[in-house]
């Protein structure tokens, strides 16, 4: 097969490069069909059970995504020109296209709730106008401190800051919208500095600077590679061959998953950075080769045939293990990591076609004069990297053991490191903490209750079962009638909401005759017993339970407030009566709760109440603010709901679950580790198998397997020592580590076995390796390590941890393969080369 590749290539170049064009601008023709999403939930498949669930409880409940912005006075924001900048503020976001207008919470949007007269109350506006003077600033600020379903969430408790939620139609837009708010609030006069934040915006202001990013890097990249192979290599022309694979590579494997439907998630949008540097590592081994046999007088035809072909089978190895590396991903629960490691791993498979077929028709065609100056440059006093090299090979031979030692005490200390590796990742933590979500994240968390949502949502779970005994017992009343003609009006109003069911049946007790007002009465008693046990969460002992659970959350310190229907009943219960603390109770009956209910729906913001509860009241839902964002503090209040319920079970026929944004952040988070463990597992294996079979030596695959394993524990090893948490980027990095290190390892394995094949001696050997196969793995190291070096000018947090540890990979994968390697197989030469 490789007499085909390498024969087509040099005798039909022009072919090559016409067929090179023809698959690069076809593909590349989708590119500006390009979508971008960078919505977390989207990291979970839409049939995952948590993901279903939040968005039904989204949709029950009326729950959009809301965009925080946050007015910031540090001489306190009760003063008439802060609260005029409120409310103009507000005034203008309800404007824009896309808010939902009769949601959002602000100053001027909710109301004051008031006793008023004869037990009722009375709902005004809290800020219809701004106020004109400071005691009616101060006034405003004594009905807020009353109601604590408003302070910290809309006014911090120190007075020095308010919000405004923003709930968004379209979470996607929030970044129009965010800029929107802005531009607006910028142009306002007065003390007060306003803030933007929340996971929506973060994650769309991310998808803006991350296409941005997308057209910064690569580029850079490329540029970055093709000056430093313009130093090793000293040859412009030749240098723009690998630089041709490499575009070609990226562009078609982008121009593919566009084509192929798929949207750019943050883990797509790195594929074109990533195969930058990786495409051009053929193409090196090549030219270095290359420029290492080619000697005046020679055919290049045939030295270019005699390099590929000594170099196929090991560069098709180490093709194909990247790939394996990349296409693991696959096996992950996260669908935008499949993409990544499918089309990463299809990226590598093009760019050693590429190679293959382009660089010797290529290399062939250069001129003499060409080939003479590059051999003068190539072959001229020794270069910097040549001393390095051979340093290494006398250390390697001397110092063996000691070398040993040393890598394995590495060893050692890098799994002390894997195991203090702590999992978390947070969206606004994606940007530099001079950024102004980042900023506006810190400021607001320090004044209020938090800006992170998740919700507790407690369900009545034997529902069903309890409606199914009603019909039960309705039914039989019907049927003792013996088809009389109440019992054809009754069984039209079997099926119908219950509540109806009890107006009905009470009309039908004014003209109904005597002998049939006991059964009425009768199924009256039966509807209204049923109707008290389905209003589930109107029941006194289990607002009761919701209560103490809230209070629960509170005394963690993990959980900034808590909000839900028991707060609502309890500020109306205080307000229907006297006014003061000592009411701030649940009603101690079921009557008492839905009465405080019912004047609550009089207010100018009904819909209020079906954020916490749904009408048929079998479902609640507890707004719970946090400051942190992190996994590992929502973890840790789930845990601690866990452990409260264990010690104080749930009454019957409750069942509690999770939704919110944070809350999904832990369940894809969750799901990508095991999943990239499942995967960096079980392509482990396989490459060992694939080791094994390329060197048909049981022993030399081992061999090729050991800068893996070093590489693999060293870098998460770091890690851990330095406290760097485990997230998306770090995790994905582990099928990089597995494609890479191992390449390094097959190049000098391969070329260590056919040189000491031909000398029989392992020092003579080990001088050659140290020449042209050395610089080859060094300078490709350096390659691929420079070649995200523009990652670490990115503003965004992934892009430049994916920068650091790459290039932290490919020094210790290289360092592993030419010290660790030669000083092993130094000390075990007898076994090795036993044959």
């Amino acid at each position: 097969m490789k007499d085909r590749f390498i024969n087509f290539s040099l005798q039909k170049a022009k072919q090559v490069y016409l067929l090179m064009v023809i698959v690069t601008f076809g593909l590349a023709a989708f590119i500006p069909m390009i979508q971008i999403d960078t919505d977390p939930e989207n990291m979970l498949p839409e049939t995952q059970a948590d993901r279903v669930f939040h968005n039904q409880i989204k949709k029950e409940f009326s729950l959009y995504d809301a965009i925080v912005v946050g007015v910031v006075d540090e001489e306190g924001i009760y003063n008439p020109s802060t609260l005029a900048n409120i409310h103009e503020l507000t005034k203008h976001i309800l404007a824009i296209e896309g808010v939902v207008q009769p949601d959002l919470m602000s100053l001027s949007t909710v109301d004051n709730i008031l006793q008023g007269e004869g037990g009722t109350l009375r709902f005004e506006w809290m800020m219809s106008q701004p106020p004109e003077n400071q005691a009616q600033a101060k006034n405003l600020a004594n009905h807020v401190k009353r109601l604590p379903l408003l302070l910290d969430t809309l006014v911090s408790a120190d007075d020095k800051a308010a919000t405004i939620y923003v709930p968004i139609i379209d979470k996607n837009e929030s970044y129009r919208i965010s800029q929107d708010i802005q531009s607006y609030a910028e142009q306002l006069k007065g003390n007060a500095d306003f803030h933007i934040t929340g996971l929506p915006v973060a994650e769309d202001t991310f998808g803006f600077e991350m296409f941005v990013q997308m057209g910064i890097s690569a580029p850079m990249a490329a540029l970055m590679i093709f000056i430093l192979m313009l130093v090793f290599f000293k040859n412009l022309k030749l240098v723009i061959a690998p630089m041709i694979v490499a575009m070609s590579t990226v562009i078609s494997t982008m121009g593919l998953l566009i084509a192929c439907g798929f949207t750019v998630h943050i883990m797509s949008s790195m594929i074109a950075i990533f195969l930058m540097p990786i495409a051009v590592v053929d193409s090196v081994h090549i030219m270095s080769e290359f420029a290492d046999r080619f000697k005046p007088g020679r055919n290049a035809k045939d030295v270019a045939k005699e390099v590929v072909s000594h170099l196929f089978t090991p560069m098709l190895y180490t093709s194909v293990t990247s790939t394996v590396g990349f296409l693991s991903l696959a096996l992950t629960p996260i669908p935008p990591v499949q993409v990544f490691g499918l089309f990463v791993g299809f990226g590598i498979m093009l760019a050693f076609f590429w190679t293959i077929i382009f660089m010797p028709a290529y290399i062939s065609r250069m001129t003499p004069e060409q080939l003479k100056t590059l051999q003068d440059k190539m072959h001229g006093e020794g270069s910097g990297d040549s001393r390095v090299l051979g340093w290494f090979n006398r250390i390697t031979l001397a110092r063996s053991k000691t070398l040993i030692l040393l890598f394995s005490a590495v060893f050692v200390v890098s799994l002390i490191g894997i195991s203090k590796i702590q999992i978390n990742d947070n969206p606004v933590r994606w940007f530099k903490e001079d950024h102004p979500i980042r900023v506006a994240d810190e400021v607001l968390n320090h004044h209020f209750a938090g800006t992170y949502d998740a919700f507790l949502v407690l369900t009545n779970s034997d529902r069903e079962e309890v409606l199914a005994n009603y019909r039960k017992e309705y039914s039989q009343v019907i049927d003792d009638l013996n088809n009389s003609e109440l019992a054809s009006e009754l069984q039209l109003l079997e099926d119908i909401n219950i509540g109806v069911q009890i107006s009905k049946i009470d009309d039908l007790m004014f003209s109904a005759e005597s002998a049939n007002l006991e059964t009425l009465e009768r199924l009256l008693a039966i509807s209204d017993k049923y109707q008290k046990r389905l209003n589930y969460f109107t029941q006194p002992s289990n607002l009761e339970y919701l209560a103490n659970l809230q209070q629960a959350l509170l005394e963690t310190g993990l959980v900034g407030k808590t909000n839900g229907m028991t707060d609502l009943i309890k500020t109306v219960n205080r307000e229907l009566f006297s006014g003061e603390s000592k009411d701030y109770r649940l009603p101690e009956t079921q009557a008492g709760v839905a009465q405080a209910l019912l004047q609550f729906q009089s207010s100018h913001r009904p819909q209020d109440l079906w954020r916490m509860v749904n009408p048929t009241f079998s479902r609640t839902n507890i707004w719970i603010q946090l400051t942190s964002g992190d996994n590992q503090d929502m973890s840790k209040v789930i845990k601690a709901v866990e452990n409260y319920v264990s010690k104080n079970p749930l009454p019957e026929g409750m069942s509690l679950n999770w939704a919110g944004k944070t809350y999904i952040n832990v369940v894809w988070q969750d799901a990508m580790v095991k999943g990239m463990l499942e995967s960096l597992s079980s392509a482990f294996v396989v490459v060992l198998i694939m080791m094994i079979v390329l060197f048909r030596s049981f022993v030399f695959g081992l061999l090729a397997m050991l800068p893996l394993t070093l590489t693999i524990t060293f870098i998460y090893g770091l890690i851990g020592w330095i406290g760097k948490d485990y997230d998306m980027p770090i995790a994905v990095l582990s099928a990089l580590t597995l494609g890479l290190s191992v390449d390094f390892a097959i190049h000098f394995l391969e070329r260590t076995r056919s040189l000491f094949e031909e000398t029989k001696d392992f020092r003579k050997t080990m001088s050659l390796m140290f020449d042209e196969p050395g610089r080859a793995i060094s300078r490709n190291a350096i390659v691929i390590a420079v070649g995200f070096t523009p990652l670490l000018f990115a503003p965004l947090v992934p892009y430049i941890t994916v920068g650091v540890f790459l290039a932290s990979i490919m020094a210790a994968s290289a360092l592993v393969t030419l010290l660790m390697l030669p000083a092993v197989m130094n000390v075990f030469k007898r076994w090795i080369f036993k044959s």
